[in-house]
């Protein structure tokens, strides 16, 4: 492996580590500020850190993946995405950072939702928190994954310690560093060290697609249709061989924003209200080049592929082995790092919200209710290690597929509080009880789903992704429980006026 590979990355590790010192220096003295950073983020590090903690290795590895085998019908998962995302900043955001203030100043979702319906505080706090840490220790596992496929590509035969082979070494690493500065520096690290991260994917998923078409052996854009067309005509046609029920399960992905603790956390974490339009818009931005990005690479990195003679055994693996192939081992060392970027930005954010949901919802409700804020942010530190080893463990499997992994925790966040946060925002009859059966109905149905096999396979055609029926069953579930019980007027109005 080229010098210059490592010293890309060492210099991209030793950034982030840098941050989460400074971080620690100036915003972990209490729990708001280790949580939420003091609720004090700019637009465009709100933007930026909501949009990479969102994409994660999934950006990638997984789309790109998805699109080499499958051709532009896998497209419609990002056009989903992109208008769940927007539809999330403009209906959620700024109701969101309003009302997690007036109603107790929640640093969590789980003890917003406990303050919101004060009827059920107990058991919404406490199912919350769980399907919090459950989901997210898979979700987490999904990023580790793509960390270790990273090395096991990149660094084939190098790393072998204590028989880990580079897998295992790839997941030891890229765990190792996220704890250090997520560890250190808490939110305002995992913030900070997100936007640098999301401007790094970003630049790379500009020049990975422009070298593959326009560099040598590219041929073009004309060249790359005509090679495509000879291999599978289908692959650029949105629509043929992809059934409505295929269709409606690729944009339904945009219904999993609503509930992701990860992303929605940002909204309640940013400067003020009237911030919101302008991070909206940095972050829009951000996320259309980017998706259009990894579309671009997955395609035409299969018309590059076919045209020299590769074989790609793993297609998740094809922007790993382009960088490899294609550019200059200071440069192969960036675009490296964008991966690790991309995978990083994402568990951090992950492992700091189910930190602090044990801390929070679990230690400080249970355990300890007369806990300061400095024990707080030390069991909170303690918490953020225990979720990263349990994610390796889950990982471990080198057979792990990170879109798999990602879709499975995305539905399940999002069919579990999708429908709740939207209409515990917006719609003053929700009411404890039916928060409560929204949340239990939405996760329940879709990990039942997941479990009969129904995601792959559906009364004999193609699977439906479990966000669908999850969702479905948690909005009906809100609806008619909080109808059928009484109202408790739980919902202050002149608190939001």
């Amino acid at each position: 492996m080229a010098i210059g590979v490592w010293i890309s990355l060492f210099a991209y590790f030793a950034v982030m580590i840098g941050i989460g010192l400074f971080a620690m220096r100036t915003s972990t003295s209490s729990s708001e500020d280790y949580m939420l950073g003091g609720r004090g983020l700019s637009p465009k590090v709100a933007a930026l850190s909501a949009g990479a903690s969102d994409m994660s290795g999934w950006l990638l590895l997984g789309l790109p993946g998805a699109m080499y085998v499958s051709g532009l019908a896998s497209a419609w998962i990002g056009v989903g995405l992109f208008v769940g995302a927007f539809l999330n900043w403009v209906i959620v955001a700024p109701r969101l950072r309003s009302q997690t203030v007036s109603y107790g100043n929640a640093l969590t979702i789980p003890a917003f939702l406990a303050n919101r319906f004060p009827t059920q505080a107990l058991p919404l706090r406490t199912v919350a928190a769980i399907v919090i840490v459950v989901f997210f220790s898979v979700y987490t596992a999904s990023g580790l994954v793509a960390g270790g496929k990273l090395f096991e590509s990149a660094f084939a035969g190098i790393f072998n310690f204590g028989g880990m082979g580079d897998y295992g070494v790839g997941i030891v690493i890229t765990l190792g560093v996220v704890l250090a500065y997520t560890v250190v520096g808490g939110f305002l690290a995992v913030s900070m060290t997100d936007f640098v991260q999301g401007c790094i994917m970003m630049v790379a998923l500009v020049l990975m697609p422009a070298v593959v078409l326009f560099g040598e052996g590219g041929g073009g854009f004309a060249q790359a249709t005509a090679t495509l067309n000879e291999v599978d005509p289908t692959l650029l046609s949105w629509t043929e061989g992809l059934t409505f029920v295929g269709w409606l399960s690729a944009v339904t992905w945009g219904l999993g924003y609503f509930g992701q603790p990860h992303i929605i956390v940002r909204f309640m974490a940013i400067r003020s209200v009237k911030e919101v339009p302008t991070a909206r818009n940095i972050g829009m931005s951000w996320m259309a080049i980017s998706l259009i990005g990894a579309i671009g690479l997955g395609i035409f990195g299969r018309a590059y592929a076919v045209r020299n003679g590769m074989q790609i055994d793993d297609p998740e693996t094809i922007f790993i082995i382009l960088a490899d192939l294609l550019f200059h081992p200071l440069i192969t060392g960036f675009l490296y790092a964008a991966l690790l970027a991309a995978v990083m930005s994402t568990i951090s954010s992950q492992l700091l919200v189910a930190s602090s949901s044990l801390t929070e919802d679990f230690y400080r409700l249970f355990l300890r209710k007369e806990a300061g804020d400095r024990e707080c942010v030390n069991v909170g530190r303690v918490c953020v290690v225990l979720v990263g080893l349990v994610a390796a463990v889950i990982a471990s499997d080198p057979n792990s597929n990170v879109l798999s992994l990602v879709g499975n925790a995305w539905a399940g966040f999002g069919s579990a509080f999708g429908p709740l946060i939207i209409l515990a925002l917006v719609w003053p009859r929700t009411n404890g009880a039916g928060a409560l059966a929204g949340m239990i109905a939405g996760a329940g149905t879709a990990m039942i789903w997941v479990s009969l096999g129904y995601n792959s396979e559906f009364m004999g055609g193609p699977g439906v992704y479990e966000i669908m029926p999850g969702f479905a069953a948690s909005l009906i579930a809100i609806v008619v429980v909080s109808l059928a019980t009484s109202d408790a007027n739980e919902y202050q109005a002149e608190q939001h006026s």
